[in-house]
């Protein structure tokens, strides 16, 4: 005979109760757990985390150490390495300035929605954005995206110290190596990532101040220099090879503000739990609308000045090359403001190299008992190498990492979307809905840990991952068959445009993930009840 409701939610409260117990120590003081960890290294660790290093790695924040006052940040977006990405809209896709503008704005706010949703789980959970994607793929599923976030950050990251090392190197032409320029770029964004999420807040809070003031500068000089936006006309395909080029250029754009959905809500997490979703929506969205759509407008308008200079000085320095030019007129403070300007990659790159960290930790227990700044100091090796390495190929990194980026990120969104109103559905269902987030925060926060054997309820609320594994496939299956890339066109790609075809990768790997990721989760929880 099955036992009555009310001893069977009874039963499963209790089990609860001790399973908290045995994470509560674990997250509220992660310091301690680390230190005791780690033997003879055990008091070197806890004198670095009494010096303000961070220890908190990928463990669930408690409720009883949260604070109201990070939000994000508009210095992440107002920094030099938004402005290549404008400048792709003619160097590469040959468009008017016009349709640029309206390609930025359309797929920008796209790309802003998706983000600002993601930011919003933060609060609810107390979770990292990888710890989050669990609720929706599983174990395995979450392990699989975090693997590509890794990718993404680095990716980023590379693009960033290369092109604050060019800036650097344009300065004075000659006198510092490029070599040089990425090296002390990479460790500038380093030394606040090392510490951690409070000198990543406080640094993100203040620095957009001065970079907006150089912005507001370089539209000025721009300006003085002679903008004429009908200089890219005569060059701009027509019919569907403009098409395909507003596509393949929107898909850059929308991959430059998806590329934050994967870290939004590490940067959310220690806000309270009743903060209102629609105000950390709106703070994320405008926080990332308004600074990316006026820094990649300018890099479009500064392409259509068409002094002889300046365009030599494009073709011969690339987007660093073009800025110089543009500070040139006042010398010596215009190369200080460029040393600013190479120096504002840093707020870009930091929470890059923040969150690499954690999504190392997210692949599980052999890297989540690793410290956090470890992983933050291999990240800083691995795309500094990588930066140097790819030097001299700055644009043609930039477009193709891009496009590539905003694949994943859209099924990655539809997915974590979808996952979340199942789990609103099956949490009220089970525990009620004053519950259900906290509940599920601690279970994955168990599973984060290597306890998941500690208690079987736990264990089983966490989906297997198959619906999310598989409607993932199903997102790059449409990815690929709509791509449109200078190595590879899809079949539908190529249909969309003309001569090189159309870039619909991210549009279709959101549709087909969409359209799967629901039969797939009933399937599976009528299969396999969970």
């Amino acid at each position: 005979m099955s036992a009555p409701p009310d001893y069977y939610t009874e039963d499963k409260e209790k089990a609860l109760s001790s399973v908290e117990d045995e994470v509560v120590y674990a997250e509220v003081a992660p310091d301690r757990v680390i230190a005791s960890r780690f033997g003879t290294l055990g008091p070197l660790l806890s004198r670095l985390f009494a010096s303000g290093v961070e220890a908190r790695g990928v463990e669930r924040v408690p409720e009883n150490q949260r604070e109201s006052k990070n939000a994000w940040n508009k210095s992440v977006n107002t920094v030099l390495t938004t402005i290549p990405v404008g400048v792709l809209a003619q160097s590469i896709y040959t468009l008017s300035f016009g349709n640029a503008v309206a390609t930025i704005f359309c797929f920008g706010a796209l790309g802003g929605i998706a983000t600002a949703f993601i930011a919003t789980l933060g609060p609810i959970t107390g979770l990292r954005t990888m710890i989050i994607t669990r609720f929706s793929s599983g174990y395995c599923g979450g392990t699989i995206y975090s693997v590509l976030n890794i990718l993404t950050q680095l990716g980023f990251s590379t693009t960033a110290v290369i092109l604050g090392g060019q800036t650097l190197a344009n300065i004075n032409p000659g006198t510092l190596p490029l070599v040089v320029g990425i090296i002390i770029i990479g460790v500038c964004c380093l030394i606040p990532c090392f510490i951690g999420y409070n000198m990543v807040h406080v640094y993100e809070r203040y620095a957009w101040m001065v970079t907006s003031v150089i912005m507001l500068f370089l539209w000025g000089l721009g300006g003085k220099a002679g903008y004429d936006i009908n200089a890219q006309k005569p060059f701009e395909d027509t019919g569907r090879a403009l098409s395909a080029d507003i596509l393949s250029f929107g898909g850059i754009v929308f991959g430059s503000f998806s590329g934050w959905a994967p870290v939004a809500a590490d940067y959310n997490c220690r806000l309270p739990a009743d903060t209102p979703a629609m105000r950390v929506f709106l703070l994320t969205f405008f926080g990332l609308f308004i600074p990316i759509c006026f820094v990649e407008i300018l890099g479009a308008a500064l392409m259509t000045i068409t002094d002889p200079a300046y365009i030599n000085a494009f073709a011969d320095g690339s987007t660093g090359g073009l800025i110089a030019q543009v500070l040139s007129p006042w010398g010596h403070f215009g190369q200080f403001i460029l040393v600013l300007l190479a120096l504002s990659v840093i707020a870009n790159n930091i929470p890059n190299t923040y969150s690499t960290g954690l999504s190392i930790q997210a692949l599980g227990r052999p890297f989540a008992i690793i410290p956090r700044f470890f992983w933050v100091f291999i990240a800083f090796v691995v795309y500094t190498v990588a930066g140097v390495a790819g030097r001299e190929h700055f644009s043609v990194i930039l477009s193709n990492f891009l496009s590539i980026l905003s694949y994943w990120t859209a099924f990655f969104i539809v997915n974590r979307s979808r996952g979340t109103f199942h789990l609103q559905a099956e949490e009220r269902a089970a525990w009620g809905l004053q519950f259900g987030c906290l509940r599920y925060a601690v279970k994955v926060s168990l599973l984060v840990l290597g306890e998941d054997a500690v208690d079987p309820v736990m264990s089983s609320r966490l989906p297997l991952g198959i619906a999310g594994i598989l409607s993932m496939c199903f997102g790059i299956a449409g990815a690929v068959v709509g791509m449109s890339e200078v190595w590879y066109t899809g079949p539908l790609g190529k249909m969309a445009g003309a001569a090189y075809g159309a870039d619909l990768g991210f549009e279709l790997a959101a549709a087909f993930s969409a359209v799967t990721y629901p039969p797939l989760r009933a399937l599976e929880i009528k299969l396999i009840g969970r």
